[in-house]
């Protein structure tokens, strides 16, 4: 009875969790829409004549130090942010699946190879490697995502690879083998469904790590740059005016907190979906 009682709560926190962190994304969207489709300012346009002014109708957020529009550069800062994030986490999955569906079926000197160069990127912080790497290509969008891809693809093909290992003991696998399937059907057919779940998985609780790379380097100057609004590029322009206008570094700052926050509750609860179905099959 106890044990039913504590699963009953989980569940019932689990629940609680993915509901706010919904919410919180269609408050999010229903923001923006009205940025997009009601206030309609231009993000880059400069008017020094209003400049830092607070709160009003017309400017809900108030402007910045440049007379700027606070919530709609806020709002599209947060497509950046998040637009950049998906893309280079996508960008990662796909070649670190492939890397590692590869190192693990070959396996050999390939396999050798790839677990060397793994153990070198690992070495290190993420954050340290793609301020190194970012550095070395140059500040700029492109480098910046090409950075983060390079860092993050290991942690997938890592997972990938030793799934593969697993899977390709097991008897299904020898049977397909026997009957002549060819290794690129025996990839796809056969061991992508298992590695789909583990990798989507990764990905959902990577997600809130990428933004606050992405937000990370463009604070010191190394991702996005001005006047292109960005989260991380918003707080960096707002410091020397933190004094005078606090809410200028709040704002952006509290975003990235609750973009983080929503999007690791989300990871959580399809990660403990994942583990409930994984429980039932077995």
């Amino acid at each position: 009875m106890l044990r039913l009682l504590k699963e009953t709560q989980t569940s019932l926190a689990r629940k609680l969790q993915l509901g706010a962190a919904v919410i919180f994304a269609a408050l999010l969207l229903l923001v923006y829409l009205y940025t997009a489709f009601v206030l309609r300012h231009d993000p880059t346009l400069t008017d020094l004549g209003i400049r830092l002014q607070g709160p009003s109708l017309n400017h809900p957020l108030g402007t910045d130090h440049l007379g700027r529009d606070v919530l709609t550069r806020l709002m599209l800062g947060g497509q950046q942010t998040i637009g950049y994030s998906l893309l280079a986490l996508a960008a990662a999955l796909l070649i670190g699946t492939a890397a590692g569906m590869v190192a693990g079926y070959r396996g050999g000197w390939l396999d050798r190879v790839f677990m060397r160069i793994a153990d070198g990127f690992l070495a290190f912080p993420d954050m340290i490697v793609v301020i190194v790497l970012s550095g070395l290509l140059g500040p700029g969008l492109h480098s910046m995502i090409i950075a983060i891809v390079m860092v993050k693809w290991v942690s997938y093909a890592r997972v990938v690879r030793t799934t593969v290992i697993t899977e390709s003991k097991q008897d299904y696998m020898l049977a397909a083998r026997t009957n002549g399937l060819s290794p690129a059907r025996m990839l796809t057919r056969h061991l992508l469904p298992h590695i789909a779940g583990q990798v989507l998985v990764l990905a959902s609780l990577d997600l809130g790590k990428v933004i606050l790379l992405i937000s990370s380097l463009s604070y010191i100057g190394l991702g996005v740059q001005p006047p292109t609004p960005e989260w991380g590029a918003m707080l960096n322009d707002s410091r020397p005016y933190f004094q005078l206008a606090p809410e200028l570094m709040l704002f952006p700052g509290l975003a990235i907190v609750l973009v983080v926050l929503c999007f690791t509750v989300l990871g959580d609860a399809i990660r403990d979906l994942y583990d409930v179905k994984k429980e039932v099959r077995g």
